[in-house]
């Protein structure tokens, strides 16, 4: 597979120096910009450094740091426990990249072909729109550069930017990406597809968070998603990767080593002989990751009729085995059900409880079972796929109050039949809002539209479980407090024995140190007193016991370092900060 991460080059090692680059980094540690950018090669060479800026392993590592998985030890933003960081350039306020960005913008026009400048520019102003989306995601409020400063110019000490001027510039960025960049699939390489994808991702981030913020001008963001989805979805590039079962075309497509390009828009490329990553163990180790669902995430998950298993009496007591039956097949497909086995083996794995903190053992991204040791993983990262462009595009357009039923049979009702589940209705939904999901998100939109935002954001916390994107899809809903809910896991009526694969035998066993009537050879063993339950001997198992505290006057933003404000008077901290 080609890799768009290859080793930097001499070029960039010098434009971006050993240490620490800051905006008012002196021009003498910038290469000689008249010997070079002057071959599409050395235009190649740079703009592979940009790629850089894409993350790793850490897209599916993200979710750790949410409500949707939970980890052996919970993150700091989940705890309520972060703190103003101190040094320059740290907590993420770091312009490193954007000055190479700038420096190439500034320098490509050298190459004196206008078909190259424009397709190059169109990659740099890509990564700038990137650049500046992660930011005004994290701290709100941030100064706009668009030029290489020197170390004695004033803009350097410049307040900051209101987010909606940086936002209007990074349309600006992006909508010069998408007319410059050419429509080509390419899974490494970013195209005129990939800035469709990221002006729709970055635009309902935007205008949901104005919305539910009370920001105001968020139609005009939220028209710009919808219409950059749908650009996309008319463009016919791609489509659903579904291998003829609905039991395992969505697992498959995460454990795929090598990505293809029938659903998959970006991916990063991983190997065993370049370079691998450690998603594997983190879901399959006791002591590493731990990886663990949530019971209020299985419980959101519908049967396989369509009807709401929250709707079935006493759901929140129904045992493991029970649970795991004719619900949505994503399901099994993001957790281990009864008879799992590892992608490529025909052989059930035991029931082992040990490597999850809440009983709901996390296999989507794990691949094959060579796989699960420490630096072992080799399956392709997606960066951006052709399911979150449906997403966007229905949320979009429901949240503008401009959503139809054909607009839900192209996007969600695509979703739902890939893994054979009934279409969802718009008529339906609106006039029945699920009360589950109205205590889960209280703060959504209590407008005609109520019951169709809540289905879609069931099917966006389900189809992009671990893909790195809710805890910026509560940041932009304003459900923070979401955070503060009970994180728990499998319901256990009491001590004793437990079948979880139906047939006969046990598998798990609960006791409070009295061992004695443990059956030879049962695979999981667990002490309630050391895996606490939340009434002590029946209830769930209650892995994330620490305080979780989530301050709406603060925490939707992240705080900028203290020697940043040291340095420049006109920089101001972040409310509550």
């Amino acid at each position: 597979m080609k890799t768009i991460y290859p080793i930097i080059v001499l070029v960039l090692v010098l434009v971006t120096g050993c240490e620490k680059d800051y905006l008012d980094r002196p021009p003498g540690h910038l290469i000689e910009a008249s010997d070079f950018f002057r071959t599409e090669a050395q235009l190649v060479s740079y703009t592979n450094g940009f790629y850089d800026m894409f993350p790793g392993q850490s897209v599916y590592e993200d979710d750790a740091a949410s409500d949707n998985i939970i980890p052996l030890a919970l993150a700091e933003r989940v705890r309520g426990a972060r703190i103003v960081p101190v040094d320059r350039g740290s907590g993420g306020w770091s312009w490193d990249d954007l000055r190479s960005i700038n420096f190439f913008l500034e320098n490509v026009k050298k190459v004196n072909d206008e078909a190259l400048v424009k397709r190059y520019s169109g990659i740099a102003k890509f990564f700038r729109a990137q650049f500046y989306f992660s930011k005004v995601r994290r701290f709100g409020d941030v100064p706009w550069y668009d030029t290489v400063l020197d170390a004695d110019d004033e803009n350097l000490f410049k307040a900051r930017d209101s987010r909606k001027f940086v936002m209007d510039k990074v349309l600006e960025d992006i909508d010069e990406a998408i007319s410059s960049l050419p429509s080509e699939i390419e899974l490494n390489i970013v195209t005129r597809y990939t800035a469709l994808a990221l002006k729709a991702r970055m635009f309902l981030f935007e205008g949901t968070f104005r919305k539910y913020h009370g920001l105001g001008d968020f139609e005009n963001y939220l028209t710009e998603a919808s219409n950059a989805a749908e650009e996309l979805i008319n463009s016919g590039a791609y489509t659903l990767y579904n291998n003829g079962n609905p039991e395992t075309s969505y697992r498959e497509l995460f454990d795929l080593i090598d990505q293809n390009a029938v659903e998959t828009i970006l991916a990063r490329d991983f190997n065993a002989d370049f370079i691998t990553h450690n998603i594997g163990n983190l879901a399959t180790s006791p002591t590493n990751g731990s990886f663990g669902m949530p019971k209020d995430l299985i419980n959101s998950y519908l049967l396989i009729d369509g009807s709401r298993f929250t709707d079935l009496p006493n759901y929140d007591e129904v045992e493991y085995f029970d649970e795991m039956q004719n619900r949505d097949p994503r399901l099994t497909q993001t957790t281990a059900g009864p008879n799992f086995t590892a992608y490529l083996s025909e052989v059930p794995e035991p029931v082992d409880l040990s490597v999850t903190t809440t009983g709901y053992r996390v296999i989507k991204s794990i691949s094959s079972k060579q796989q699960w040791g420490n630096r072992s993983s080799v399956n392709d990262i997606i960066l951006f796929r052709y399911a979150e462009t449906l997403l966007v595009y229905a949320e979009a357009k429901a949240e503008l109050g401009t959503l139809t039923q054909a607009d839900l049979d192209i996007s969600i009702n695509k979703l739902r039949g890939r893994v054979g589940i009934p279409d969802l209705i718009l008529s339906d939904a609106n006039s029945d809002p699920d009360p589950f999901l109205e205590g889960m998100y209280p703060n959504v939109n209590n407008g005609a539209n109520k019951g169709v935002i809540l289905e879609i954001r069931r099917e966006r916390r389900i189809e992009l479980f671990m893909e790195g994107q809710r805890w910026d899809d509560l940041m932009r809903w304003k459900e923070g407090k979401k955070l503060e809910q009970p994180m728990v896991g499998i319901y256990f009526s009491g001590l004793g024995g437990y079948d979880f694969d139906g047939d006969g035998d046990i598998d798990v066993y609960l006791h409070d140190g009295n061992t004695s009537g443990i059956p030879a050879g049962t695979p999981t063993v667990i002490n309630v007193n050391e895996r606490p339950l939340t009434n002590i001997v029946s209830g769930n198992l209650d892995p994330s016991n620490q305080p979780k505290i989530f301050d709406e006057t603060k925490d939707y933003l992240y705080p900028i370092p203290i020697e940043d404000l040291n340095l420049n008077d006109n920089l101001q901290q972040n409310p509550g900060w």
